[in-house]
Parts: structure tokens; C-alpha cells; sequence
């Protein structure tokens, strides 16, 4: 049984971003060598969350299909590859999860599982944290929060309880605690249109409050932006807020952070097995190495697929941009990994 998590607000229709965002002065950018795979394994999720930028929800039925999950190991084997990340919508919730992850182990491969929390309490998953744990898969957990009411607001009544229930099983688990190898890191995002504060202060809170508040523990907190795309960028639009917040992503454009952000050496795959420079190009539609501009000019050329990259590494190869990307490099800067680096971090602070 998939149970929603619905909002307190409610959704807006759904704008289309992408034309306001690609006629854009962004710095070009290259690859380097690849390093990371990330999977979307499908949008099916059972939350439905304002700043999500895949409109995943439970309602949602595209699911990536057995011959290209079977190409996952391939690749990582072909490429390589150091690390398998995955994502969704619940990534979780695919029926071959589990079959994936132990493949990719079995590869001395590290796995990354971007977990919502509140699949470990749904029903028909009972035992995925004890799976987890017993594959040494890194969790990175969303928490935007750690008081109730934050994250109820922004993510669903009854999700902060029930988040703060899945961190307690993985601690107990030996999740987040010290020499256990066994990663748990938080995700933080703001609730609206501004940028997140300083990640190692924001770190310190956390810990200090979800400790004293629950007894829980975790690793590592990363202070991701919300980007202005799908979800979060449609609603943006409908509070006449898209220029404003567009505008203050370059007003705190940071060029020290272009040497970090992930679409450098990791790829992103879709649910169809199509290549994108990252997870926001992906659900812009921007395939990978993408013209950044110029609609008019016939539109980006056809999506690559995972099995092009049996063949050889991207390297080299440019990088598809637009204005989002300031997303990715306000401020202390932001990726799949969180605030980029310590000096990026010096200039927001």
C-alpha cells in the first residue's frame, strides 16, 4: 500500500521552466573522467513534497524496465566506475532494488541510497533498513528540518514522526555511529526561495537537536538549493517569485565552485536508460553535452542511451547549461554531495 504524503499547501499548475532557463551566460563547462553513476529508477514515491524537483508522488508509474537494470553492472564493470547512486521518485519501491544493490556490492562498488525515510516505515518494507545495512549501502536521507512543524509544512503531516522512527532503526543498526562504516547523512533543503545557510553551522544544529530532541546520530549534513525547475520552479512561478529567486541564484554566483560541481565526472540516467549531465538536466529534458541555447536552432539532438557508455567515457565532452545552473553554484555552492568546498564556504559566509 503506497500512502501519500500530502502538503499543507496546495499544488499549483505545473509551468514549464525550461524557457525561461536557456538563454543563459552560464560558463561552459567540460567533463572529466567518470567517476559516478546515478540511477533514476522511476518517479513512483509515497510522499509528494513541494520542492521536488522530479514530481515524483504516488501516482506516478514510470519505472525503469529489467533489460536496462541489466545494464547497470555492465557499465559500472566497463567504466570502472566507484560508485552507484541511486534515486527516484523512491528509488526503494522498483521491484529489482534490491537485486541492483546486491549486484553493484557484489562489484566492490559503493552504493548511495537517497532515501526519503518514510519508505522504511511503509508497509511491505519492513525489513529494507536490515537489507540495507547488511550491503553497506550509504544513506542519504531527506530531513529538511529538525523541529515538526518544518518539515510536516513542507513535506506532509505525520512525516517528521515518521522519519525521526526510521532514523532511530538505522542507528540501531549501527548507522551514523563512529567506526560502524556504515554512512548515514541528512539532506537539507530550504523550505521556500532562498538560498541554504551555512552548511557546517546548520551541521552543528542539527546534530545538537536531533540528539538532545531523539538521541539520534548521524554522519554528515549536506545543504542542497532548491532548484528552479518541475515542482518547486512552477510553484515559483505561480507566486511571481521566479525572477526574483533566478535573480538572487547569479547575484551569489560563486566561480570557485565550478571546479566541484557533479556533472563534471558523474552522469545521470534516467528511467528509460537515456544520459544527462545531471539529475536537474534530466527533468529538463536537457540531454547530455545538450546546446544550452537557441530553441529555435531545432532543438537538443537525440538523448544517448546507457549502453553507449559500454563503448567508452565521455570525458572531454561539454556539458549541457543554462540558468539553473546557478542553482549549483550560489553561495557555498550546492551538488548531490552538498556545500561544494571549504573555500566557497569562506566567501558565503
Amino acid at each position: 500500500m503506497i500512502y501519500g504524503a500530502k502538503p499543507r499547501s496546495g499544488f499549483f499548475a505545473m509551468h514549464d521552466t525550461l524557457p525561461l532557463l536557456r538563454d543563459s551566460a552560464f560558463p561552459r563547462l567540460r567533463r572529466r573522467a567518470l567517476t559516478t553513476l546515478q540511477v533514476n529508477l522511476g518517479y513512483r514515491c509515497n510522499q509528494s513534497c513541494v520542492h521536488c524537483h522530479v514530481n515524483a508522488g504516488p501516482n506516478r508509474t514510470e519505472q525503469m524496465d529489467d533489460a536496462t537494470i541489466a545494464l547497470i553492472p555492465r557499465v559500472l564493470v566497463a567504466r570502472g566506475l566507484q560508485t552507484l547512486d541511486l534515486t527516484g521518485g523512491a528509488p526503494e519501491l522498483h521491484p529489482r532494488f534490491r537485486a541492483l544493490v546486491a549486484a553493484a556490492r557484489e562489484l566492490g562498488v559503493k552504493v548511495i541510497d537517497r532515501c526519503n525515510l518514510t519508505i522504511l516505515t511503509q508497509p511491505g518494507c519492513d525489513d529494507l533498513a536490515d537489507f540495507l545495512a547488511a550491503q553497506g549501502v550509504e544513506i542519504l536521507a531527506s530531513l529538511p528540518g529538525y523541529l515538526e512543524d518544518t518539515v510536516d509544512r513542507q513535506r506532509g503531516v505525520g512525516v517528521y514522526a515518521r522519519s525521526i522512527a526510521a532514523l532511530a532503526r538505522l542507528n540501531r543498526l549501527g548507522y551514523g555511529q563512529p567506526g560502524s562504516g556504515r554512512d548515514l547523512h541528512l539532506i537539507y533543503n530550504p523550505s521556500g526561495a532562498s538560498l541554504p545557510p551555512a552548511q557546517g553551522d546548520l551541521e552543528a544544529d542539527y546534530k545538537r537537536e536531533l540528539h538532545a530532541r531523539h538521541g539520534i546520530v548521524f554522519n554528515r549534513l549536506y545543504a542542497l538549493t532548491n532548484m528552479p525547475i518541475k515542482r518547486f520552479g512552477s510553484t515559483l512561478i505561480s507566486k511571481g517569485q521566479f525572477g526574483a529567486y533566478l535573480e538572487l541564484l547569479k547575484d551569489s554566483f560563486r566561480p570557485a565552485n565550478l571546479e566541484q560541481v557533479m556533472c563534471r565526472d558523474l552522469i545521470s540516467v534516467d528511467w528509460q536508460g537515456r544520459l544527462f549531465d545531471c539529475d536537474f538536466n534530466q527533468q529538463l529534458g536537457l540531454p547530455l553535452g545538450a546546446p544550452s541555447a537557441d530553441p529555435a536552432a531545432g532543438g537538443p539532438p537525440a538523448p544517448r542511451h546507457l549502453a553507449d557508455l559500454l563503448l567508452g567515457d565521455p570525458a572531454a565532452s561539454p556539458i549541457a547549461v543554462a540558468d539553473h545552473c546557478y542553482g549549483c553554484t550560489a553561495g557555498q555552492g550546492s551538488s548531490c554531495g552538498g556545500a561544494l568546498n571549504d573555500a566557497a564556504r569562506r566567501l558565503a559566509a
